[in-house]
């Protein structure tokens, strides 16, 4: 099956040459002009990346990140012109996997497309389920649970909680964590991990401040033992 792309573009000279580019890659490629219709075509397209323009009419690419924040195996990549960390940073907190700035190269777009493709669908584990106290994270099915109910991560969310209760105890440093989580050289540097971490112990509450602990001055770990099956 063919993976699919969203472009969302308010400037057809981008978008188009952007939307042609993945089609001579081989993706579905679904191509909207404002921030609603991305929202829209989001959810009745269900690409598996959106490559989300900042400044757009109607809902902004911040807007449109905010409100697919409970989304699942969908990654986003910000467009924007503006070269502030700040608002980088801000991008990373409404949920974005990645972001480029423009101008940019074609070939680093689609590469950047293509390792977020991989983390997406790394190769299935050999173990199904990882538990810790009310926690089961299912690792087949990408999904999380505490107390029985779900708990809906973006894609890198996830795969930092799954690295981190697959290796109780390790502790990782930002670098190793953003090597291994997002694979490639990232320009936010190791706040993007910071902010990432942030989200996720508050999507898991009272479970992810006791589970996902700060190593001060180093990095991250997961503290105690849990179970695997």
């Amino acid at each position: 099956m063919n993976k699919r792309i969203l472009v969302a573009d308010d400037e057809p000279g981008i978008a188009n040459p952007i939307s042609y580019a993945f089609r001579r890659e081989g993706y579905e490629v679904e191509t909207v002009y404002d921030g609603q219709a991305a929202l829209d075509t989001a959810l009745s397209f269900k690409p598996h990346v959106i490559v989300l323009d900042v400044m757009m009419p109607k809902l902004t690419g911040y807007e449109v990140c905010r409100k697919l924040d409970n989304r699942a195996n969908m990654g986003i990549i910000l467009l924007t012109v503006k070269n502030d960390i700040v608002d980088k940073i801000v991008g990373l907190e409404m949920g974005a996997d990645d972001y480029m700035t423009k101008p940019f190269d074609m070939r680093e777009l689609i590469a950047r497309v293509k390792a977020l493709l991989r983390r997406l669908e790394q190769k299935t584990p050999d173990v199904e389920t990882l538990a810790w106290g009310s926690l089961v994270v299912h690792l087949k099915l990408r999904s999380v649970l505490v107390d029985s109910l779900p708990v809906e991560l973006t894609p890198k969310e996830f795969d930092l909680l799954a690295l981190l209760l697959s290796n109780p105890e390790r502790v990782y440093t930002r670098d190793d964590l953003l090597d291994a989580v997002w694979g490639m050289e990232y320009a936010a540097g190791t706040r993007t991990v910071d902010i990432h971490m942030q989200r996720l112990r508050k999507k898991l509450g009272e479970t992810g401040q006791r589970l996902l602990q700060t190593v001060f001055g180093v990095g991250y770990k997961a503290v105690g033992a849990g179970t695997s099956s």
